[in-house]
């Protein structure tokens, strides 16, 4: 009798367990076929297979409608997924984007044909979360911002082919001065590239900022001019200045898709204040090239806070807005916000006890760029610099940068959501409480070993 009543309990039908959404369909995402599950009782052929041609996905969406689905989850499966959630979201079916790791927790499950119909079940009683989706004008900027990165990445690769072209000639140019690409560099290899073979007339082109002098750059002109490196060398220039001009569309382009998005802060009542940061930060980015646009007066209308005066952040404010958008209101409080981007510790917790904790083996762009804002801070005087440096010495290089990035994530959470500017000032309460804890400390260790401290103005009185 116990053994019948086991098996009726494992053959317990879906209608049976407790249903939240009952309206809610899963579709198990592919290159080349959707495999599309409904709610049992909607359809006699609750399963169903359609092509991914755009007809087949408007069939696709037809057939939910006919089935009464009002929620659709799936899988983030590379970028199959973006069409039929487009298609989905604007007939208002509240399409559910949710990660693949969420649902493979239960094995024999290996088909289309059934992992459809496990994301359905599983979206039905409400076991599954929505991964985040911006707004669709931030979606756009995203997509551009993603393609101008491959951009860069691209064109720093026929940098190294220059740089490798010139090597195989012993043209040891690249050595000598930073930047192939800059002024002096990209007026070399282009004499080069149109005939000029003379070193004394090649280092004649040496800008009077280059720290090296004309004689040591002579020196580093001096080589073999072999045809087949100097047709290297001319192709890869060529290639790196489409790539540039490819970039620069790709900006002003992006300009246009964020000129009619609505300012955040009306700049009449409420004026940008003024730049707080010290010359050397304020150089470094006046000459970043990132956009032809004032990359300050932008952040300030799009955040409505003048988020470019976090230590890190000005050249990466706007990648960070096709990222994360302005809506801070998605995550409950900054916590959330650090964990969504795995910028801080994971706790695997059983029987009250922590049987693991460390950082998630998970990628995401939005943390990348708080990671890059940290790491460009080790010379930075400003105070999350010497936070920086204090953590490298005490946990690690790599650890210390993941810590200041969470850091400057909960600054910018803070800024966003509760429209407060950056005030560097706020540190001083808290470098005062660090520095009584370290004389408590010392003063500990000197009464263990037998000693006394004692202020340096009553020793010399």
């Amino acid at each position: 009798m116990a053994k019948k009543q086991k098996g009726r309990r494992r053959g317990m039908s879906f209608e049976e367990r407790p249903v939240l959404e009952p309206n809610a369909a899963g579709i198990d995402v592919g290159a080349r076929q959707m495999f599309v599950a409904a709610p049992p009782q909607s359809d006699e052929n609750p399963v169903r297979v359609f092509d991914t041609f755009t007809e087949d996905l408007n069939k696709l969406a037809d057939w939910l409608e006919q089935c009464g689905v009002q929620t659709v989850a799936m899988e983030s499966t590379g970028v199959y997924w973006i069409p039929v959630f487009e298609i989905l979201e604007r007939r208002g079916l509240k399409p559910r984007l949710v990660d693949a790791r969420h649902m493979k927790n239960v094995p024999g499950r290996r088909t289309d044909w059934q992992e459809c119909q496990w994301i359905q079940y599983l979206h039905s009683v409400g076991l599954l979360r929505s991964a985040f989706r911006p707004e669709d004008e931030v979606v756009a900027v995203r997509a551009l911002m993603r393609h101008r990165k491959d951009l860069v990445e691209m064109a720093s690769q026929h940098v190294q082919h220059m740089q490798k072209a010139l090597t195989q000639m012993n043209v040891q140019i690249h050595h000598v001065i930073n930047d192939l690409t800059g002024l002096t560099g990209a007026a070399i290899v282009d004499a080069i590239i149109a005939g000029e073979r003379s070193a004394g007339e090649l280092a004649k082109l040496r800008d009077p900022r280059i720290k090296a002098d004309m004689e040591t750059i002579r020196k580093s002109l001096v080589g073999h001019w072999r045809r087949e490196h100097l047709f290297t060398l001319k192709q890869s220039r060529g290639l790196y200045i489409t790539y540039q001009g490819q970039i620069e569309e790709c900006d002003r382009e992006i300009e246009k898709l964020l000129q009619p998005t609505p300012s955040r802060v009306d700049s009449d009542q409420k004026p940008m204040p003024p730049d707080q940061k010290n010359n050397h930060e304020k150089k470094a980015k006046s000459s970043d090239p990132q956009s032809a646009f004032n990359m300050r007066s932008e952040a300030y209308r799009l955040f409505g806070v003048d988020v470019t005066q976090v230590p890190g952040l000005a050249r990466n404010v706007l990648a960070l807005y096709s990222e994360v958008g302005r809506d801070m209101s998605r995550w409950i409080s900054s916590g959330h916000f650090t964990s969504w981007l795995a910028l801080c510790p994971d706790n695997d917790v059983s029987g009250g006890r922590v049987l693991w904790k460390g950082m998630r083996n998970f990628k995401s762009p939005g943390a990348q760029i708080f990671r890059l804002a940290a790491f460009g801070l080790h010379r930075s005087q400003s105070q999350l610099g010497h936070f920086l440096r204090r953590m490298k010495a005490k946990i690690g290089p790599a650890a210390a940068i993941t810590a200041t990035a969470r850091k400057i994530a909960v600054i910018f959470y803070t800024m966003v959501k509760t429209q407060v500017e950056y005030d560097d000032r706020k540190w001083t309460d808290q470098d005062a409480q660090r520095q009584i804890r370290i004389e408590n400390k010392l003063r500990r260790q000197a009464r263990r070993l037998g000693f006394r401290l004692t202020p340096l103005e009553e020793t010399t009185t």
